[in-house]
C-alpha cells in the first residue's frame, strides 16, 4: 500500500443522496487497489525463486518491494503537482497501462537491473492510482456513506493479499513465478477496458484553486495520523516483505500460500469490519487494529516454532492490518483533507520502502527471528499515540458522522 491519496477532483457531478452506492464504479477502483498491492506485494510470495532466477540474494530481491514504495513515495507529490490539469479518468489509465508494461518485463526479464527499473516504474503507477481512489470513492458516494465508499474501493487491498499473492505463491511454485507476473500484466489489460465503460470521467484541477500541500502540517491532527502511518507501515513491511524467510527459518516455507491465504482472508473479514462502522468508530477500530497487530507480534516473537499459534498470529494480524487503509486515509481526510491525502501517500510509501530495506538489513544482521521484536518496538508507540490524539486525529465522533 501499499494506498494513499490526493484529492484533486474538481467540479464534479454531485454525489448520489440517499443511502445508494454506485458498485460498478466503486468496484473497479477496488480493482486498481488490488492491481497495485499485487504488483507491489508479489515478490514477497516468491521472493526465494525469483532470488534464485535473477542470480541474487533474497535480500536483494526484496529490495524488489522497497524501490516500488520509494518510487511511489518520492514522485507522488511531485506526480499529483505534474497532472493536476488532467482528466482523471484518462490519468487512471494510463497508470494502469504501465502496470501491464511493468509486469509483462518482469515477467521476461532476467536482469536484475532492468527489473528493478521496470519496479521503479509500477511504484510511480502506483503513485497516480492510490492519488485518484480516495477522491473519486467520495465524490462517488453521499456524505453519510463516504467512509464506507472508501472501505469498498480499498477493499482491493486485502483482496490481494487473501487470494492475489496466495495463489500467485502457488501458481509461482507449481509453473514458475514469471507466470504469475505474466497473469497480472492480463488483468491490467481488462482492467482498462472496465475502467473505460463504468468509472466516470473528472476534469483536473484549476491552477487558482491548488493549495500549497506542505501547508497541510500546520493542521491540528495531521501529524499525529502521519505518525501513526510510519510507524504502523514500516512494522508491517519489516515483517511482511521478508514473510517467506520467516517461515523458512521455522520450517514452514512449504506452507507459504496457506499462511498468505489465512492472513488475507482475516484482512478481508477486518476490511468489512471496517466498511461497516468506520463511519461512527473510527477511533475504537484504529486502537484495536494496532493492539490486535501487537499480540500477533508477541506471539510470533515467542512461540513461532508452533504452528498453530503461527497461523493464530497470521489471523490476528490480518484482522488488525485489512481495514487500516481505510481508518488512516479516512482519519487524515477529515484532518487535512487533500493535503493530508497528498502526504499520507508520501508517508505511507517511504516508510513501505523503508520497511523493506530495514528488513533487508535486519535480516543480514540479526536473523529472521528477530523481525516481532521491530515490529512490536514501533507498535507500542503508535497505540500511546492513537489513544492520546482524541481531539483531533482519532476523535470519538468523526465531523460529520451520523
Amino acid at each position: 500500500m501499499s494506498t494513499s491519496q490526493t484529492e484533486t477532483l474538481v467540479e464534479a457531478p454531485a454525489a448520489p443522496e440517499g443511502g445508494r452506492l454506485p458498485w460498478s464504479p466503486l468496484l473497479a477502483l477496488a480493482t486498481a487497489a488490488f492491481m497495485g498491492i499485487l504488483t507491489e506485494a508479489l515478490p514477497a510470495g516468491v521472493l526465494p525463486e525469483m532470488a534464485r532466477d535473477l542470480s541474487v540474494s533474497e535480500s536483494a530481491a526484496g529490495q524488489s518491494l522497497t524501490i516500488y514504495a520509494i518510487a511511489t513515495g518520492l514522485s507522488a507529490i511531485p506526480v499529483a503537482m505534474a497532472t493536476a490539469a488532467w482528466r482523471r479518468r484518462k490519468l487512471l489509465v494510463v497508470a494502469v497501462v504501465a502496470f501491464a508494461i511493468a509486469n509483462t518485463v518482469t515477467a521476461v526479464s532476467s536482469a536484475y537491473t532492468l527489473t528493478m527499473a521496470f519496479r521503479l516504474v509500477a511504484g510511480v503507477a502506483a503513485a497516480v492510482v492510490w492519488a485518484e481512489l480516495v477522491g473519486y470513492a467520495r465524490r462517488l458516494a453521499p456524505p453519510q456513506l463516504q467512509g464506507r465508499a472508501i472501505a469498498i474501493t480499498m477493499a482491493g487491498i486485502p483482496l490481494a493479499l487473501s487470494l492475489g499473492i496466495p495463489i500467485g505463491t502457488f501458481l509461482g511454485k507449481v509453473f514458475g513465478w514469471r507466470l504469475t507476473f505474466g497473469l497480472v500484466t492480463v488483468v491490467s489489460v481488462a482492467l482498462v477496458v472496465w475502467i473505460m465503460a463504468s468509472v466516470p470521467d473528472y476534469p483536473g484541477q484549476r491552477a487558482d484553486k491548488r493549495e500549497p500541500i506542505l501547508g497541510g502540517l500546520r493542521l491540528p491532527g495531521v501529524v499525529a495520523v502521519l505518525f501513526v502511518v510510519a510507524a504502523y507501515v514500516l512494522a508491517h513491511n519489516i515483517l511482511y516483505t521478508y514473510i517467506a524467510t520467516f517461515l523458512d527459518k521455522y520450517h514452514m516455507g512449504g506452507s507459504r500460500d496457506l499462511v498468505l491465504l489465512i492472513f488475507g482472508i482475516a484482512s478481508m473479514v477486518s476490511i468489512w469490519i471496517t466498511g461497516a462502522l468506520v463511519d461512527r468508530r473510527l477511533r475504537t477500530l484504529t486502537i484495536a487494529s494496532t493492539a490486535l497487530f501487537i499480540v500477533a507480534a508477541v506471539l510470533l516473537g515467542l512461540l513461532a516454532d508452533n504452528a498453530a499459534v503461527v497461523y493464530l498470529a497470521m489471523v490476528l494480524w490480518g484482522l488488525g492490518w485489512g481495514g487500516v487503509a481505510t481508518l488512516l486515509q479516512t482519519a487524515v481526510t477529515d484532518a487535512g483533507g487533500d493535503r493530508g491525502q497528498a502526504l499520507l501517500v508520501t508517508t505511507w510509501n517511504s516508510f513501505m520502502a523503508g520497511g523493506g530495506a530495514a528488513g533487508g538489513i535486519i535480516l543480514d544482521a540479526l536473523g529472521p527471528t528477530s523481525f516481532p521484536w521491530f515490529v512490536l518496538a514501533l507498535l507500542a508507540p503508535v497505540l500511546l499515540v492513537v489513544v492520546g490524539a482524541r481531539a483531533h486525529a482519532f476523535p470519538a465522533k468523526r465531523p460529520g458522522a451520523l
